[in-house]
């Protein structure tokens, strides 16, 4: 292979993984003329289109989507040869991709933030809407670079590295008719539900372990993000079962009362998940290790806080 086309297969692989011709150039230090014309030159070595106008997006060709899966881990693996652990955070101008629940915007994002303005002033953190149905295929097709999620991965290809568990409270207004010590399940049963469902279902755990004692209860109402969640409990009679970094933010209103459930629900193990061609990513690896001990550090302090709450 001529180095010339070495070069436009390095060009190609970002443009693809960037899906943007401008974030390509920003992520190679080119400019954008600079890439088109490398994208000129590969369509006609190539003789394919490659990209094609979407709006304001591009889509690949299906010339160019076989290219890919043939040449990206391929050139992974010689970039790790040549540059084996070559990342200096301080330095480094990068662009990872996590996608997250909104929960783990509000709890980690702004200590991240505080890291990169005082270690890693070049790298950028994108947030991308976490949805259950698709962890793996995003991860797959380099759409993310890591996934935080509560999905144990089936593939053989995606990586994943517990952070914590997850403890759910369950939570209503303070002067709600079942805001008692000692709520009995039948009660707990009987209350209209709110439910946080980021796969669109109207069920959860806290069905699950109902649904063993043959019992059931009525999910009122869904939501598909945790931000809402406690300001719509605040202000009606529903009552919900929420982790805690979905509280913690309200709790010195006074407005909400927490406490345990009169029912066991197993707490939800939340993980990180990576593809397997960047398992030796060194820049991925700074970001793993910061994000988990941030995320771990937050989380515990939020959950023991309401334990100290329900204690009292």
């Amino acid at each position: 292979m001529r180095p010339q086309e070495l070069n436009l297969l390095v060009i190609f692989d970002t443009i693809m993984t960037e899906k943007s011709i401008t974030r390509a150039a920003e992520r190679l230090s080119m400019t954008q003329p600079a890439v088109s014309n490398a994208v000129a030159r590969m369509r006609t070595n190539w003789k394919d289109d490659l990209f094609v106008k979407d709006g304001r997006n591009i889509q690949p060709t299906s010339y160019a989507i076989n290219l890919w899966d043939q040449v990206r881990t391929p050139l992974q693996n010689l970039n790790e040869a040549i540059e084996p652990g070559a990342f200096d955070p301080k330095t480094a101008k990068r662009t990872f991709r996590v996608a997250v629940a909104d929960i783990a915007v509000d709890t980690s994002w702004l200590e991240m933030r505080q890291l990169f303005e005082k270690e890693a002033p070049g790298i950028n953190l994108h947030a991308v809407p976490y949805t259950i149905v698709n962890t793996e295929k995003v991860l797959e097709d380099a759409d993310v670079d890591l996934v935080m999620s509560a999905k144990t991965p089936i593939n053989g290809r995606i990586l994943s590295s517990h952070m914590f568990d997850s403890k759910h409270f369950c939570v209503m207004r303070k002067d709600h008719s079942l805001a008692k010590p000692n709520l009995s399940i039948e009660e707990f049963a009987a209350a209209d539900h709110l439910l946080v469902s980021l796969s669109g279902d109207s069920t959860g755990p806290t069905d699950q372990a109902l649904q063993l004692l043959g019992m059931s209860r009525r999910v009122a109402m869904t939501v598909n993000h945790f931000a809402s969640a406690a300001s719509i409990i605040m202000d009606s009679n529903l009552i919900a079962m929420l982790p805690s970094g979905a509280i913690h933010k309200h709790v010195a209103s006074g407005k909400l009362l927490i406490t345990t459930p009169p029912i066991e629900i197993p707490p939800v193990p939340v993980s990180m998940l990576w593809h397997k061609r960047q398992d030796n990513d060194a820049g991925l690896k700074w970001l793993r290790y910061h994000l988990k001990r941030i995320s771990v550090d937050r989380w515990t302090s939020d959950a023991n806080e309401m334990c100290k709450l329900i204690c009292k």
